[in-house]
């Protein structure tokens, strides 16, 4: 059996990104990320529409401050009530899934998507792997989770930071590269 490329890039397997199935669903993104941050304040109803159609899950809810750039949007899982500070960007190449009342800081970047070491191979493949972020995060401004990584509930990131491990629950992690440097106590 055939596999598509959507498959392929679903289950972080080289695919080829030009395939007209992703290239329409990444246009399709876009085109609801440029409606979303064409809209003022007061057009919450209409934003929280948009939502509802560019998100996989939780749409109904996140709170969101645009402008906010994603690849797919439908493979972005979202709990109830997670935050999207300004700017902030989602290269949802694989799943995003993102647990309750996480909070993102202004200009945090999220990528699933990576490309191989070998040139050849990268100038017509690419691949990605998952992003799994728990309940009550708290991810300051700017800070950067790259390809594959795990950040567990309750967990607070530092602003700046490029987190390119797995971050355990109920800890402070700050730096590039991101390390734990104490649990959470009180």
């Amino acid at each position: 059996m055939v596999r598509t490329e959507l498959e392929k890039m679903l289950d972080g397997e080289l695919y080829d990104p030009f395939d007209l199935e992703l290239v329409q669903a990444r246009e399709r993104a876009r085109d609801l990320c440029q409606d979303l941050n064409a809209t003022r304040e007061r057009e919450q109803d209409a934003r929280r529409e948009i939502l509802k159609r560019l998100f996989g899950q939780g749409g109904d809810s996140v709170w969101m401050q645009p402008p906010f750039f994603c690849d797919y949007g439908t493979n972005i899982l979202l709990g109830e009530r997670v935050y999207f500070n300004f700017n902030c960007v989602v290269l949802d190449v694989c799943t995003v899934k993102i647990g309750d009342f996480t909070l993102f800081g202004p200009a945090v970047q999220i990528y699933t998507g990576t490309h191989p070491l070998n040139a050849e191979l990268r100038r017509k493949e690419e691949f990605a792997k998952p992003i799994e972020i728990g309940s009550d995060v708290w991810v300051g401004g700017g800070a950067i989770i790259c390809p594959g990584v795990k950040i567990g509930g309750k967990a607070v990131i530092g602003a700046g930071s490029v987190v390119t491990r797995d971050i355990p629950a109920g800890c402070v992690a700050v730096g590039n590269p991101c390390r734990v440097i104490r649990e959470i106590t009180e």
